[in-house]
C-alpha cells in the first residue's frame, strides 16, 4: 500500500475543487446547505470553502499509528517515503483512487515502510478502510445534522455504500423530503421526492445562481 501510495500521493495533493465544491461552499455561506455529510476523503470540500463537513470515512490527508494513537499528517509521511525510497522516485504509474497508483515495481522487495517516529508502531490512513465502521461519533454529529434539517440533498453519489444510504432512510422515517443529483440509479431511488440526472457541477452552479448567492 504505501509503495502505491507513495506513487499516488502527489496527485490528490495537488487537486483542486471543481464547480461542484466551490458551489456548496457558496450555499453554505449563504445558509441552504449548513452541513455537508461526505464519503469523500480527498479534502476538496475544505479546499472549496465549506466550513461545516463532516467526513465519514475520514481524510486522506491524516495518518494514525495503530500502536500508540500519535496522528501525523500525510505530508510528512511522504518526506519521509521519500527519503528513504529515493528508487521510487522517478517512477510513474496510472493513478488510482484516493491517493493509490497502479503501480508495477519490480524492487519491491527494497521498499521501506514508514514507521511511527514516535514510538516505531505502524501507520494506517486515517480513513475508513472496506470492512471498517464509520466512528459512532461521526455518525451521531451527522444524525444531529439530520435532525435539524429541514431536508436532505444528494449529490454524486449513487448511495451502495450504507453509511450514506443511512441517512435517507432516517430521512424518510422523519418524513423529510430528499432530492439527489445524480447520474445513474442511486439506492435511494424510491425515497427521493425530486431527481435530477444532470452532472453536478452544472445543477449546483445554477441552483447557486438562482438563489441569489453573492
Amino acid at each position: 500500500y504505501w509503495a502505491r501510495s507513495m506513487v499516488g500521493w502527489p496527485v490528490v495533493a495537488q487537486a483542486q475543487p471543481n464547480a461542484a465544491h466551490t458551489a456548496l461552499a457558496r450555499l453554505e455561506a449563504a445558509g441552504h446547505v449548513p452541513t455537508l455529510v461526505t464519503q469523500n476523503v480527498d479534502g476538496l470540500h475544505q479546499r472549496a470553502g465549506s466550513r461545516q463537513v463532516i467526513e465519514l470515512h475520514g481524510g486522506i490527508d491524516g495518518v494514525i499509528c495503530l500502536d500508540c494513537g500519535t496522528q501525523h499528517s500525510r505530508a510528512s509521511i511522504q518526506q519521509t517515503l521519500e527519503a528513504d525510497n529515493p528508487a521510487l522516485r522517478s517512477v510513474t504509474a496510472e493513478a488510482a483512487a484516493d491517493g493509490d497508483a497502479h503501480l508495477e515495481w519490480d524492487a519491491l522487495e527494497t521498499f521501506r515502510v514508514p514507521a511511527c517516529a514516535n514510538c516505531g508502531g505502524l501507520l494506517k490512513p486515517a480513513v475508513v478502510f472496506f470492512g471498517e465502521s464509520v466512528p459512532r461519533e461521526r455518525v451521531e454529529a451527522a444524525s444531529h445534522a439530520l435532525d435539524a434539517a429541514d431536508a436532505v440533498l444528494v449529490v454524486g453519489s449513487s448511495l451502495m455504500v450504507y453509511s450514506g444510504y443511512r441517512f435517507c432512510v432516517w430521512a424518510q422515517k422523519q418524513r423529510k423530503p430528499i432530492a439527489a443529483i445524480n447520474l445513474g440509479r442511486t439506492r435511494a431511488d424510491p425515497l427521493l421526492s425530486l431527481k435530477i440526472a444532470a452532472p453536478c457541477a452544472d445543477m449546483l452552479t445554477a441552483l447557486a445562481g438562482r438563489l441569489a448567492v453573492d
